[in-house]
């Protein structure tokens, strides 16, 4: 019994000692009742309803039982696979859309915006949350090409969100909003690695993905949150009785003695670039096909007012097309997306087996094989169909991610590739005497790394690959077909994340692309916008009041005077808001009342007005009130003033202004001139700069060199002449004077005072 129990784990792998019971009951039930041995599609479908009761993978498992126990009848299994996913699509949508439209899609793009210093306030709520996993919840149980991935890394932050929220009650480090910035770039490492049980390549994932600049110091706390994440899933699973003992989630047996022949790069070569260009046409495709559904206005307009209708018809011809005994026939449809990942890694040669007799009839496996069609039409059926199935199925307004889709249909690529190498190669390559034959299994753990990689400009698939398998014998050919892949990605589409920002056009500060030398020449003066709102120190409660009207600026310029426009310090608009309320509140206007009633009583007054007269006095008189209280000068002692804002002198080149930008997470920096304010530039204007000088639009920016040629004028030693004197005046006058907060009772006088 022993014997066959381990010889049931070692051959299948996944199944345990119930697999080797139900075979021997099955196979007392036939001698005693003389029956004939089973034919391959009957054990096929034993082992189909066994799976159904005991898988692992079993993620439609209702789908799968309605359609294996209604055989027999096409249209009633065609209802049921059919209607079973639109059912939860549409409650998916449905469900998200009441509770918080800001659930849907994959959250990566809002959350690489907050990490840029975006304030998204709706994003990181409890009602995000509870929406986010029950709409994800359903989304995934429906079957339809959708990841989880990206989904999980929200999840993961929203938790870190509420978390710090909570913990800010107590007061302490939770309250700094830098604190809780690192706290949500550990967040991204979590939802990575518990999808793929990848501490390591979850948080270097989330580095790549997440994060311009990365702080070094949350390094350690990262990998310390991913591995919890992913000991705590591995565990489950052995709790469970899914697994044995504590494993990688899809372990493989490639070969360790020879991995590979030299002879091989090159195909691993090609299979890198063509994967690189599959991700550019995919990042493509997908914003198509969502610019289409906004081009067009009658589309658009049906649309917005049946929410649900479009998620129901992209479920519906999507599941139409992968019925099993239609279409779905000749691309292995009846696999969900992990069993479908299990076989791809598979080591056995598809293309030398032959007839489907020959697979081994309790394996996924068969599913790959047509009586009518070779193994390489099913392949590439599969990947051609999945690929623009994947595409459209993300632009449903639903939770749901692109990756792990994009990874099977990368390693489906990568099979493909490995099975034309074994039929052209059909002995193996030959090295000192010893055959050793070509593994696909090899090949697809090369593409699907390749083709996420290029998707999402990530080289840290690659370690996601070998925390997936178990094994990092393959590590040159999987790094050469990432680095790539990315190189082809990159030079062609942006980012699948960056894309999905432009489509929603979320505030984002797009990346630098390569070879362009304008963003050199192009300097800060030439982008600022000039005409500055600020307050000066010497202004009065009316000025305030004035610019609180004119605009919604968060933060305003202090100026010494508007005469020298020296930048002394900024103040945000809270501050400005609260030294006006201080000023006209209620409780002075109360004070003066008391004041004046009190003055009234002291006086002998021979006439009493009339009670309506009397309130149209006062009326008047607190309007004069709030007017003399209006002229009268700002007092900034009480007032939190920032006396070191973020300053770019004018010939700051755009490039430089980009990095400082990314690095310290600005939304607006003051553009200065020996201490003069001449302007200022926002994330917008930056953002704009880039697009123009890369797609030809946006803001008309001077020619590269006007700065330059500016610089060069004959009146350059004049001018540098002129402002090395006012400099010298600046300096001096400002060593006489200082910020009202910076005002210290250092003298003894002042501290009798």
């Amino acid at each position: 019994n022993t014997c066959s129990r381990r010889t049931t784990i070692s051959m299948y792998g996944r199944y345990t000692q119930e697999l080797g019971v139900y075979a021997k009951e099955e196979a007392a039930r036939l001698r005693e009742e003389g029956v004939r041995r089973p034919s391959v599609a009957e054990r096929s479908r034993s082992l189909e309803l066994l799976e159904n009761d005991k898988g692992r993978c079993a993620k439609c498992r209702t789908q799968k039982w309605m359609y294996v126990n209604l055989e027999g009848n096409v249209f009633l299994q065609y209802l049921a696979w059919v209607t079973y996913p639109v059912v939860l699509i549409t409650f998916s949508a449905g469900f998200t859309q009441i509770l918080a439209p800001q659930a849907v899609g994959s959250g990566i793009p809002e959350i690489k915006t907050i990490l840029r210093g975006v304030v998204l306030k709706e994003c990181l709520t409890f009602k995000t949350f509870v929406a986010k996993v029950i709409g994800l919840t359903s989304a995934l149980g429906s079957g339809m090409p959708l990841g989880k991935e990206s989904p999980f890394v929200h999840i993961a932050s929203l938790g870190a969100s509420l978390l710090c929220k909570f913990m800010s009650l107590f007061g302490g480090i939770y309250e700094n909003e830098s604190r809780n910035m690192e706290l949500l770039s550990v967040a991204c490492a979590v939802g990575v690695s518990c999808v793929f049980a990848a501490p390591i390549g979850g948080l270097l994932f989330s580095i790549e993905a997440m994060s311009t600049f990365f702080t070094v110091r949350n390094y350690w706390r990262g990998f310390f949150a991913a591995t919890v994440t992913a000991f705590m899933y591995r565990v489950l699973a052995v709790w469970n009785r899914d697994e044995v003992t504590i494993t990688a989630l899809l372990p493989t047996n490639f070969r360790q003695d020879f991995p590979f022949d030299l002879q091989e790069l090159p195909a691993f070569a090609v299979l890198g670039i063509v994967s690189g260009f599959g991700g550019a046409l995919f990042v493509c495709l997908n914003r198509q096909i969502v610019q289409l559904i906004r081009n067009q206005k009658t589309i658009k307009k049906f649309l917005m007012k049946k929410r649900l209708l479009y998620p129901a018809l992209v479920t519906l011809l999507v599941s139409t097309l992968t019925f099993p005994p239609g279409f779905g026939q000749f691309m292995a449809a009846k696999l969900t997306q992990m069993e479908s990942l299990e076989t791809l890694l598979d080591n056995h040669t598809w293309s030398k087996q032959g007839i489907p007799e020959e697979f081994d009839s309790n394996s996924h496996s068969q599913a790959w094989k047509h009586p009518q069609v070779n193994v390489f039409v099913t392949l590439t059926l599969f990947v051609v169909m999945k690929f623009w199935m994947s595409a459209l199925a993300m632009t449903m307004p639903v939770p749901c991610g692109a990756f792990m889709p994009v990874f099977v249909i990368g390693a489906a690529l990568g099979r493909l590739v490995g099975e034309s190498m074994a039929t052209w190669f059909p002995d193996g390559v030959h090295s000192d005497g010893t055959i050793y034959p070509i593994e696909p299994g090899v090949y697809a753990a090369v593409g699907a790394a390749a083709l996420s990689g290029a998707v999402t400009h990530t080289v840290s698939t690659a370690v996601v690959v070998f925390e997936l398998t178990g094994q990092i014998s393959h590590i040159l050919p999987v790094m050469i077909a990432v680095i790539l892949a990315n190189a082809v990605a990159q030079s062609l589409q942006p980012s699948l994340y960056d894309s999905l920002i432009m489509i929603k056009k979320l505030p984002y500060l797009p990346e630098l692309g390569w070879g362009h030398h304008e963003y050199y020449n192009i300097c800060v003066e030439d982008i600022m916008i000039r005409d500055v709102m600020y307050i000066t120190l010497n202004c009065c409660y009316r000025d305030l009041h004035d610019v609180l009207l004119a605009g919604h600026l968060k933060t305003l310029a202090l100026l010494e005077s508007s005469e020298s426009m020296i930048l002394l310090g900024s103040i945000e608009r809270a501050q400005l808001q609260a030294l006006l309320s201080l000023q006209l509140g209620r409780p002075r206007r109360l004070k003066y009342l008391r004041d004046r009633a009190t003055a009234e009583s002291r006086l002998s007054v021979v006439s009493h007005p009339s009670s309506e007269d009397g309130s149209t006095m006062v009326n008047q008189e607190i309007a004069e009130w709030e007017e003399n209280q209006l002229d009268e000068q700002v007092n900034f002692d009480n007032c939190m003033i920032d006396p070191a804002p973020i300053q770019l002198v004018e010939r700051t080149s755009l490039h430089k202004t980009h990095t400082i930008f990314s690095l310290l997470g600005l939304d607006h920096a003051y553009v200065t001139s020996i201490g003069r304010l001449i302007g200022v530039v926002s994330l917008k204007e930056l953002q704009k700069a880039i697009e123009g000088s890369v797609a030809v639009k946006g803001v008309n920016v001077r020619p590269p060199l006007a700065s330059f040629r500016d610089s060069g004028t004959s009146g350059t030693i004049m001018n540098n002449e002129n402002k090395a004197r006012d400099l010298h005046k600046l300096w001096n006058r400002r060593k006489s004077m200082s910020l009202p907060q910076e005002h210290r009772a250092s003298d003894p006088d002042e501290k009798s005072k």
